[in-house]
C-alpha cells in the first residue's frame, strides 16, 4: 500500500487496532500488575513471638515407617509455622494431610510456642500437583478447622485464592526448609524420629539466621537473629554461665532482663523494619480495574484461550487505597481472584454480547451474558 499512498499517522492507527483486539489481548495474556502495597500492620506491631503467624505444608516427604527389614516409605509432611514479627519458624511432621493432623500440629505449635491471636494460610486452591490432598483437605474440613480455632479465640485468615504472593513469607519459610533439607538429608531414607530431629535442626539454624544485613566492622554488635526473642540468645551459641551467685538484688536483674529485651525490640524497629520497607519491584501504578469489566483469568494448566471469561461485580480496596484484589462472575458462579491472574480485554464494560469465531472465542464482546 505505501508503494502507491502514504497513509498519515499509519504506525498509530495499527498499534490502535492491536491493541484493541480481544483476540491478541487473550493471546498475550497481560495481567495488570499493581504498585506493591505497605506492609500490614500485622508485621509492624511489636508483640510475642508467633502471636501472629502462617502456616503452610511442604512435601511430600518420604518417612519410614519402622527401622529395620521390611521396613516401609510411607508419605509425610513438613507443617511449617512462621512468625509475622521475628520471621522465625517453627516445624512440625505430619503423616497425613487430614484436619486431624493438622489440629494436633495446630495443639503441639500452641504448647511450646504460646496461642496465637491470628494464623493465616493458603485456603488451598492454589496448591497444585503432590499438593492436591491439601487442596481437599481445606475445602472439606475447613469449618471443623476453623470451629475449632474460634473455640481457643484463634482468628483464621485466608488469602485470596491463586495468589501465593501474598502469603510470600512463609513460601520463603517453605523454600528456606527445603534448601536446607535437600543437603542434610540427600537420599537417605529416615524414621518418623530421625526426621523429626532432623527438622528441629534445620529449624535451629532458620532461627538463627541474621534479621538484616551484617556488618563488616568487628566493633558491631553481634546480628539480631529471631532466636533472640524467643530465648534471648543464639540457638547455636553455648549456655550462660550461671550468674545467681552474683552480688546484685532481685530487682537489678529483673530491669537488667528488661533492659535487654527493650534493646532487641528497639533494633527490631530501627534495623529489620527499614530493610523490609524497600521494595524491589511493582513501583508503579498502573490502571485500576473498574466493575463491570470484562476480564479472562489467567489459568496456569490451560493456554490462554481456554481462561474462563468473568464481569468484575466487586474491588477490594487495600488500606493504602490502592485494589489488589476482585471479585468476578462467570457462568460456574463467583470467584475472588488477585488482579494478577486477571486479563482485562478491550470491550466497554457495558458490551453484553459477543461473536465467537471458528475457534470459540470471542472477537468482539461477551461470551457470557451477564447481569450489569
Amino acid at each position: 500500500m505505501r508503494e502507491s499512498w502514504w497513509p498519515l499517522g499509519g504506525r498509530n492507527l495499527a498499534r490502535k487496532v492491536v491493541h484493541q483486539c480481544v483476540r491478541c489481548t487473550r493471546l498475550e495474556g497481560k495481567t495488570v500488575t499493581p504498585i506493591m502495597g505497605n506492609l500490614p500492620s500485622e508485621r509492624l506491631e511489636p508483640g510475642f513471638p508467633f502471636i501472629r503467624c502462617g502456616v503452610d505444608y511442604a512435601g511430600p516427604v518420604s518417612v519410614l515407617n519402622r527401622k529395620g527389614r521390611g521396613a516401609k516409605l510411607e508419605k509425610g509432611y513438613i507443617c511449617l509455622f512462621v512468625c509475622f514479627i521475628t520471621r522465625a519458624i517453627h516445624l512440625e511432621l505430619v503423616t497425613t494431610l487430614s484436619a486431624h493432623e493438622y489440629l494436633l500440629a495446630l495443639k503441639r505449635f500452641i504448647s511450646r510456642r504460646g496461642k496465637p491471636a491470628q494464623v493465616f494460610s493458603d485456603n488451598g486452591t492454589n496448591f497444585i500437583g503432590a499438593m492436591k490432598e491439601v487442596k481437599l483437605m481445606f475445602n472439606e474440613h475447613s469449618h471443623q478447622i476453623i470451629d475449632n480455632l474460634c473455640n481457643d479465640n484463634i482468628e483464621f485468615k485466608f488469602i485470596p485464592p491463586y495468589a501465593p504472593h501474598f502469603g510470600g513469607l512463609w513460601e520463603a519459610g517453605v523454600k528456606s526448609c527445603k534448601h536446607h533439607l535437600r543437603r542434610v538429608m540427600g537420599t537417605a531414607n529416615l524414621t518418623y524420629e530421625e526426621f523429626s530431629t532432623v527438622l528441629s535442626q534445620i529449624e535451629a539454624v532458620l532461627n538463627s539466621r541474621p534479621m538484616c544485613p551484617l556488618s563488616s566492622d568487628p566493633h558491631d554488635l553481634l546480628p539480631l537473629t529471631p532466636a533472640h526473642f524467643l530465648i534471648g540468645r543464639s540457638l547455636l551459641t553455648p549456655a550462660c554461665r550461671d550468674m545467681t551467685d552474683e552480688p546484685t538484688n532481685r530487682l537489678t536483674r529483673f530491669q537488667r532482663v528488661e533492659q535487654i529485651r527493650q534493646q532487641f525490640w528497639k533494633r527490631w524497629s530501627t534495623d529489620y523494619i527499614s530493610e523490609l520497607q524497600i521494595r524491589t519491584k511493582w513501583k508503579t501504578h498502573n490502571q485500576d480495574l473498574a466493575l463491570n469489566t470484562l476480564v479472562v483469568i489467567k489459568e496456569d494448566h490451560l493456554p490462554p484461550l481456554k481462561w474462563r471469561m468473568g464481569r468484575i461485580v466487586k474491588v477490594f480496596t487495600g488500606k493504602d487505597g490502592v485494589s489488589r484484589v476482585a471479585e468476578l462472575r462467570t457462568v460456574t458462579g463467583n470467584v475472588q481472584r488477585a488482579f494478577s491472574k486477571i486479563c482485562p480485554l478491550p470491550v466497554p464494560s457495558t458490551t453484553s454480547s459477543g461473536i465467537q469465531d471458528d475457534s470459540g472465542c470471542v472477537a468482539n464482546g461477551d461470551a457470557v451474558s451477564f447481569e450489569t
